[in-house]
């Protein structure tokens, strides 16, 4: 493995590193049956090294009948086959560290499948020995479900299903074939710590713990207030009266996920998503720096494209975080749509993409990109007879585009599992952009080799300036090393006084390719939608 740089004296890995979002499905068909796999992984490594990548996160990988795409998991500790094998993990995990690249695995605690053998066994009877593994209520006294819970996903209604051989419901926060676990149970958490140990001792390198907030539900299984009663998530506003999420026992759980990665040197990442909007209740995921080392900020990527909204949850998250804990930033994943649709208007997608990317990647904490978006890869329509997922998320997890040729050079076969748009049409495929100064792949790559070899963006203290709600500037520096990063929100150009000390600066990247202007004078000139890393003279 490669040397780890300290940051801020501290030699964690995860806190100099840039991670990267593999969805398996989507990466690279290496088989030729129209879905991606592990050896299409592998095949890929040096592309994640050249790019300048540190570590990649790869959605679930487990066996799966794939009602939610390995969210559903029937065995955690074995490969499903349309990724490969065990071997073929191993060999990928082994490719991936031979070139000092970081492997983070899907950790799904939550939920199993309703095929996974333990609720299967749950369900056979009330007095089987694992009915307390999974969440189990007796009806209403109506007969409908036990409480007002919701899933998550509106498709699925209520978080409450039937089950017919045994008279009770039993929970699902996702999709009725998505079970919930019962943490509050000693044996399910052993059980549970058990497949984070087969894994760590594999050799990964960590955890991205999905919907970690949802892990421990109130005992009483009281009905959620009539205020919050429509609320699928803990992502409105009175979020904090729901009862199955966000209670204060899931820390105590987290706690002993963190004590289980203790053992292992060098030290193991536990990364979170937590789904919760109030900033305090997710700040507190953290812990004493015993809980999560980071944890996922909804908050970041579902602001609107303005200067004074990043401002402002950037601020909120920097006061926030705990002394000693560290922030993770991302702007897309499987969930969410696109980065380049999702801030288009008036075709500035393209170049908001390029902003965007200039703000992840230099602000203080933990990147995390998704992959495609360094070749600014948008939304697909899939039509109607081709979606397959519950919740409606197909077209932000069509195939990786490659090259312009057949399938955008995912996949040999005919029929990808989701369909790829023509990589020709806009120039939003890895072959021509490589070969493309001007490209957002080149921006992405200048900008990750620009991180590494400079102190001030690898670590390094921050400070936000104050905002005129159209540029959003902020000043980062380490051991005399200092920077100053503008990004303008606007349509319109926009001029930025410098402090003294950038006075006569040099603009060490810009956003926009046809930048003349290196050497700045008191202020700045900003073009509409430019973004710009200055060094101090």
């Amino acid at each position: 493995m490669k040397g780890v740089p300290a940051v801020d004296g501290v030699s964690a890995w995860w806190r100099s590193a840039v991670l990267y979002q593999i969805y398996p499905r989507s990466f690279v068909d290496f088989d030729g049956d129209g879905v991606g796999d592990l050896a299409g992984v592998t095949a890929q490594l040096d592309y994640l090294v050249k790019l300048g990548v540190d570590a990649v996160w790869l959605s679930p990988i487990y066996s799966s009948p794939m009602v939610d795409f390995g969210y559903d998991v029937t065995d955690h500790c074995w490969i499903d086959p349309i990724f490969g094998t065990l071997d073929d993990f191993d060999q990928m995990l082994a490719g991936a560290h031979a070139r000092g690249l970081r492997v983070v695995l899907d950790f799904v605690p939550n939920h199993t499948s309703d095929r996974h053998p333990w609720f299967e066994q749950s369900r056979a009877s009330r007095t089987n020995l694992r009915r307390d593994w999974y969440v189990w209520a007796e009806p209403a006294d109506d007969g409908g479900p036990p409480n007002n819970w919701l899933s998550c996903f509106a498709r699925a209604g209520s978080a409450w299903t039937l089950d017919a051989t045994t008279g009770q419901y039993y929970l699902h926060s996702y999709a009725v074939e998505q079970p919930d676990l019962n943490w509050a149970n000693s044996a399910v958490r052993e059980a549970m710590i058990g497949v984070l140990r087969f894994w760590l001792d594999r050799g990964v390198d960590g955890f991205r713990v999905d919907a970690i907030h949802r892990l421990i539900k109130d005992p009483t299984l009281a009905p959620n207030p009539p205020e919050v009663a429509q609320a699928r998530t803990g992502l409105g506003e009175d979020a904090k009266l729901l009862r199955h999420i966000d209670q204060p026992g899931v820390h105590h759980v987290i706690r002993e996920l963190r004590a289980a990665l203790s053992d292992y040197e060098p030290e193991r990442l536990l990364l979170g998503e937590v789904g919760v909007a109030d900033p305090e209740r997710w700040a507190a995921y953290y812990g004493h720096g015993d809980e999560l080392m980071l944890t996922l900020n909804f908050a970041f990527w579902s602001q609107l494209w303005s200067a004074a909204a990043f401002h402002d949850v950037i601020a909120t998250t920097t006061r926030l975080v705990p002394d000693g804990a560290w922030p993770v930033w991302a702007l897309g994943n499987h969930d969410i749509m696109r980065l380049a649709t999702r801030y288009d208007e008036d075709g500035r997608g393209p170049l908001r993409a390029r902003v965007a990317a200039m703000m992840l990647l230099t602000l203080r904490g933990t990147p995390l990109l998704y992959y495609g978006d360094e070749i600014g890869m948008t939304n697909v329509a899939v039509p109607a007879p081709y979606a397959v997922d519950i919740d409606g998320r197909d077209g932000a997890r069509t195939p990786m585009q490659w090259s312009p040729g057949p399938n955008a050079g995912f996949t040999t076969a005919s029929t990808p599992w989701l369909p790829v748009p023509d990589a020709r049409i806009k120039n939003d495929n890895v072959t021509d952009q490589q070969a493309d100064l001007g490209s957002l792949w080149r921006l992405y790559h200048d900008l990750l080799t620009l991180r590494r070899s400079t102190p001030a963006l690898a670590g390094g203290e921050s400070l936000l300036l104050p905002t005129d709600g159209r540029v959003l500037a902020y000043c980062r520096a380490a051991a005399g090393d200092g920077v100053l990063v503008a990004l303008n929100f606007d349509h319109n150009p926009h001029s930025v006084p410098l402090p003294a000390d950038l006075t006569g600066g040099t603009i060490l990247l810009s956003t926009d390719p046809r930048r003349q202007q290196r050497v700045c004078g008191d202020v700045v000139k900003l073009a509409a939608d430019e973004g710009v890393i200055i060094k101090r003279r």
